[in-house]
C-alpha cells in the first residue's frame, strides 16, 4: 500500500506518516517510484500507536511498546502504570469538578467566606491538585462516591 492510500484510508497525514518512520514506530518496505510502500499490518500499527496516544503515552513510550517486529509485545506493568496514572488524574479531575460545581452553587455571602472554596484555593496553591491527588482530595473523595454523568 502506498504512503498516499496509508494517508486515505487511515486519516493520518504523509507527514505524520513520515515522521512516525524516522521515529521507528512504522516502517516502509519499500519504495514505488517517489513513493513509500507500506505492509499489510500498517493500519493495525497506526491503530496501535493512536490508542497509546489517547491512553497518553509518548512516543518514546509507544516505541518501546511496538518494539520493531510485527507483533508487538506489549509490556503488562506499563499498561498497568498508566491506567494507575490515568486513574490518578480522573480522581483529580473529579475533584475540581465537585470543587468547581460546589463554588457555583455555594450559598455563602462570598466565595472567600466558604471552607470548601478555601480549603480548594489552599490545595491549589500548595500544589495539591496538580499531579497526584493530595490526602485532602481523597479523604473527600472517600466519603463521596465518583459520579458518572454524559457530560
Amino acid at each position: 500500500m502506498d504512503i498516499s492510500q496509508v494517508v486515505k484510508q487511515s486519516g493520518v497525514p504523509a507527514s505524520t506518516l513520515r515522521f512516525y518512520e524516522e521515529k521507528g514506530l512504522i516502517r516502509s518496505i519499500g519504495r514505488q517510484g517517489i513513493r513509500r510502500v507500506f505492509g499489510a499490518g500498517i493500519m493495525e500499527r497506526l491503530e496501535l500507536i493512536a490508542l497509546g496516544r489517547v491512553a497518553g503515552f509518548s512516543l518514546e513510550e509507544i516505541a518501546g511498546i511496538l518494539g520493531s517486529e510485527d507483533n508487538p509485545d506489549i509490556d503488562r506493568q506499563l499498561l498497568l502504570k498508566k491506567a494507575t496514572e490515568l486513574d490518578n488524574t480522573i480522581q483529580k479531575l473529579a475533584a475540581m469538578r465537585d470543587g468547581l460545581e460546589h463554588a457555583a452553587a455555594c450559598k455563602a455571602p462570598s466565595h472567600l467566606e466558604c471552607p470548601r472554596f478555601r480549603r480548594l484555593m489552599s490545595l491549589a496553591a500548595k500544589g495539591g491538585l496538580k499531579g497526584e491527588a493530595s490526602d485532602g482530595i481523597k479523604k473527600q473523595r472517600a466519603n463521596k462516591p465518583l459520579r458518572r454523568t454524559n457530560r
